[in-house]
């Protein structure tokens, strides 16, 4: 009987891990709660159980004789399902609830980075407007502001001057768009942005396949902060040697501090740095797989994914495990739909994704069936990662399928992995 492993979340993260694991040998049987159309052709999808209820998660685990359970999101970290999984002695792929608070609270994160000599930019917790307005003015311009809690990656706000740093507090301590009146601002810090995951197991930490990402909404980085526009991996600069040493300064001090602090860091540490002049400063952590970085680093992945979640699941089992990537470039540009970030249009008929998937793979985040035809379902709505022998052939048949597909009010950003293409031929 194959292994039984069930994957909670319905966007694009969710689909590539899907997709990486039914690349296995092991040939596992997926489940997917709630799951989307795209996943549905590839697992069984469970759109009545509700990721974010640890009694029930932990109940349809046991109906299904699940082996493995995958958490995709960051809310179900956040509300404890591993926590409860573990109690049931049902093996989980992700942090528990104490260490998800790495992502669940940025001052949280902040204060352990502190304590683990992690380099990162100087900052100040407040809670009011006042004492918003003196931190900033203390910090001087420009300055970011980010909301402590769980935002879906739009809760920072970068201000390059006075003016707009005031509106920020505004938008935080006033308006309370995101909810939270309590507020990171953190020095602005210059550089280029790398995305570095590593899978733990409680007591090490194993790198990734490095990646940047794109996440204003306009192309030359412009406008308002998303989830994440387009990634692509490998990044040119970071080298091997690079990497383990990148992941020795960011990622395993965390792990040994949750593991100090007897909290153990299982499943994904996302890094999120900024590589200044005066050396790699991390800029927050997730506490799962990167969206939409996964995309670009999964289709690269040669190790068994299947057997890396497994051995992640439990103390020390990452022992003696090697992670090894193919040589491809892989480029993902992100679909997004009309009003994006400040709104989603839905309902939007989708068409061509039958042409798409003839260049690139083809990643559904926000769609649902409606009337027998696919349909916008969220803010960004589908992902498509070109693979190559090169950036330049990656990124041509990533957009080869973005140009393809049609639905009212696309959006997409025409820049994504240019920089990776220029170094390209700089090299030749």
């Amino acid at each position: 009987m194959s292994i039984r492993i069930l994957v909670l979340g319905g966007g694009g993260r969710e689909h590539a891990i899907v997709k990486g694991l039914a690349r296995s040998p092991q040939r596992p049987e997926i489940f997917c709660a709630p799951g989307n159309p795209g996943i549905a052709t590839e697992a069984t999808c469970l759109p009545d159980l509700d990721p974010v209820d640890p009694v029930a998660v932990t109940a349809r685990a046991r109906e299904l004789e699940i082996d493995l359970v995958a958490v995709g999101p960051e809310a179900p970290l956040v509300a404890g399902v591993v926590d409860a999984l573990d109690e049931a002695g049902i093996a989980a792929f992700g942090p528990g609830g104490a260490a998800a608070q790495l992502e669940g609270s940025k001052a949280y994160a902040k204060e352990a980075m502190a304590e683990a000599g992690v380099p990162t930019a100087g900052y100040g917790v407040v809670t009011s407007r006042d004492f918003a307005l003196a931190k900033v003015a203390e910090t001087g311009c420009p300055v970011v502001l980010k909301a402590d809690g769980l935002a879906a990656g739009k809760g920072v706000l970068i201000c390059l001057s006075e003016a707009e740093a005031h509106e920020a507090i505004e938008v935080f301590f006033t308006e309370q768009r995101f909810g939270e009146t309590t507020v990171v601002v953190e020095e602005f810090l210059e550089g280029e942005e790398l995305s570095l995951l590593a899978i733990c197991d409680g007591v090490r930490a194993i790198p990734l396949a490095p990646a940047q990402d794109y996440k204003r909404i306009g192309e030359g980085d412009t406008g308002p902060n998303t989830g994440g526009m387009g990634s692509y991996s490998p990044v040119q600069t970071v080298s091997s040697d690079q990497l383990a040493e990148l992941s020795a300064t960011v990622h395993q001090p965390i792990v040994d501090l949750m593991a100090r602090r007897g909290h153990p860091f299982h499943g994904v540490l996302y890094a999120g740095l900024m590589m200044t002049k005066d050396g790699p400063k991390v800029l927050e952590y997730n506490t799962r797989f990167g969206d939409p970085e996964t995309q670009a680093v999964l289709p690269r992945l040669q190790s068994d994914l299947v057997d890396l979640f497994l051995a992640s699941s439990f103390s020390d089992g990452l022992n003696e495990k090697a992670v090894s990537f193919s040589d491809e470039f892989a480029v993902t540009v992100v679909l997004a739909s009309a009003g994006y970030p400040a709104s989603a249009s839905k309902g939007d008929v989708i068409t061509g994704l039958e042409r798409a998937a003839e260049s690139a793979e083809v990643v559904h985040a926000g769609t649902r069936e409606q009337n027998g035809q696919i349909v916008t379902a969220g803010g960004r709505v589908l992902n498509l990662t070109g693979l190559g022998p090169d950036a330049a052939t990656a990124r041509d048949r990533a957009y080869d399928a973005a140009d393809a597909v049609n639905f009212d009010g696309k959006q997409m950003r025409r820049d994504i992995a240019e920089r990776a293409v220029r170094r390209e031929r700089d090299e030749q």
